[in-house]
């Protein structure tokens, strides 16, 4: 029997999203949560008490580049990821499918497993699913993937059904392999995913399949890779339909404010992407009214905060005119109170939301969020 480590506490009346509480290792997530990306056990120029500052309870870290460096059993003799970082709160590793899919000149895909060349320095690999959960158990993630076969938008349905077979395939053999762990006292869960690329029918089936796995949680994959908005949000709803309701699902790859509420609005509680850190490193920062690049000259002489509604740090203490400067003199602190801003603003929006569910309001505070985000975007 897989244990239950969610808990819905309040479901809105006002449409599908959804309050709860994930029990996970190193302590409870509040769902809806976005979870920041950190590649390569670190979020890019931040500190783990930044991140603790700003309130979050689970961060990621990438199994593709962890295993090739450091190497997963540096990490596991430094006390697994937490104890080699010092964040001692939740991590989520990923499989490194995506990795092995987009990085890698030389990949080859069988039954068996990804055989890949490092990104690094070229030397040859091959991840099974047996591998990726063992190197994730070292990792002692609180929340790992299974190894998946991941696809674009717009291939042939032929590839695309294949990609699922497989990925079906290493989804049963990677469940064993955690029962395995389970036995040997590892804590961590184990997330299959839903692939099935942008066909209804491979969807549901996929989505089927993984619901008979009874894991913990779901992931749903395949999703933002290129294709249109509206396809994204058509596909998620499609997808949500057919998971159990009483299961945590997380969507990989969106971290933007309004590919979030569609999340929230179809029913999801998880999401993570670089995007809220890689654009912060490029001078872009989340505002209630768009985005907002710092490094145009009209920001200058503006001595007003980034976003006046903003309680971060980085709004109550610097001008645009001063981030704007930082930004153009390539100063690293730049891209730190950057990022330090674009998280603590997609935290904060994630506690409006959970709060617009408990009063069941979210389908208002969404609409009025994405009339006022989109409709005075200031690039």
């Amino acid at each position: 029997m897989i244990e239950k480590i969610f808990d819905i506490e309040h479901e809105s009346t006002d449409g599908k999203s959804r309050r709860g509480i994930l029990h996970l290792p190193h302590g409870d997530v509040k769902t809806p949560v976005f979870m920041p990306v950190g590649t390569n056990a670190t979020v890019k120029a931040l500190t783990k008490d930044d991140l603790e500052e700003i309130g979050f309870e689970i961060i990621l870290a990438n199994t593709y580049h962890l295993y090739l460096r450091p190497g997963s059993d540096i990490i596991e003799q430094a006390g697994g990821l937490h104890g080699f970082s010092m964040w001692k709160k939740n991590f989520l590793t990923d499989s490194g499918g995506f990795q092995v899919w987009s990085l890698s000149k030389l990949r080859k895909i069988t039954e068996e497993g990804a055989y890949f060349a490092s990104n690094i320095d070229g030397s040859r690999h091959m991840f099974t699913p047996e591998k990726v959960v063992d190197v994730q158990a070292q990792f002692n993630s609180d929340v790992q993937m299974q190894l998946d076969v991941c696809t674009g938008f717009g291939i042939e349905k032929k590839e695309a059904l294949k990609a699922l077979e497989i990925t079906e395939n290493w989804a049963k053999r990677a469940k064993s392999e955690w029962l395995i762990q389970k036995d040997r006292g590892y804590k961590g869960i184990l997330l299959p995913i839903v692939q099935g690329n942008f066909f209804e029918d491979l969807r549901k089936r996929s989505a089927e399949f993984v619901s008979e796995l009874d894991l913990p949680a779901i992931a749903i994959g395949g999703l933002s890779v290129g294709e249109p908005a509206e396809e994204f949000a058509s596909m998620l709803e499609y997808t949500v339909e057919h998971l159990p309701k009483e299961k945590c699902k997380y969507v990989m790859g969106i971290g933007t404010p309004d590919y979030i509420l569609e999340a929230v609005h179809a029913g999801i509680d998880m999401f993570d992407c670089v995007l809220p850190t890689r654009n912060a490193r490029n001078g872009s920062y989340f505002t209630h009214d768009g985005n907002l690049s710092i490094k145009q000259e009209r920001f200058a002489k503006d001595f007003s905060p980034v976003d006046r509604e903003c309680n971060c740090k980085v709004c109550r203490t610097y001008s645009r005119a001063y981030l704007r400067h930082l930004f153009k003199s390539q100063e690293i602190l730049s891209s730190t109170l950057a990022s330090y801003h674009n998280l603590y603003f997609l935290h904060n929006m994630m506690a409006e939301i959970r709060n617009a569910i408990d009063e069941n309001r979210f389908e208002e505070y969404r609409t009025n969020f994405l009339t006022r985000y989109r409709g005075g975007n200031i690039v």
